[in-house]
């Protein structure tokens, strides 16, 4: 298995959009369940969203309606898009992969903790004005 890479964080106004990009390959893991998760400082990581084998995404409540998840099997790319940001979306963004099987309970948007699946190194995200 190879461990996902992040891009395309950075900094940007208010009202503001970014669009991260994680390359990984599903193929290559056992579950094809992928997601975002986000770790601002002082704070524990959590979940922003996730997208199952039936590419089906769950979105957490503090992102759902400004944030979109896709992934194009294809190019390999989970890409995440963020619209409407604000100050309260600052955080470290990490890509994870191979979280389990949905059928089995996993595949949730809550941070399952760094002992499943892979994770990348993050990807920065500051919202100032």
């Amino acid at each position: 298995q190879v461990q996902p890479v992040e891009s395309g964080g950075g900094s940007v106004q208010p009202g503001g959009s970014l669009k991260l990009s994680c390359a990984v390959d599903r193929s290559t893991y056992s579950s094809d369940c992928m997601g975002w998760f986000r770790q601002a400082p002082g704070k524990e990581r959590e979940g922003v969203a996730v997208i199952d084998d039936s590419a089906v995404a769950t979105y957490s409540d503090s992102v759902k309606g400004r944030f979109t998840l896709s992934i194009d099997n294809a190019k390999k790319t989970l890409s995440l898009q963020m619209n409407a940001l604000n100050p309260n979306d600052t955080a470290m963004y990490y890509c994870a992969a191979d979280l389990g099987p949905a059928w089995l309970g996993f595949c949730k948007v809550q941070y399952p903790g760094r002992q499943i699946g892979y994770w990348g190194q993050g990807t920065q995200v500051t919202v100032s004005s």
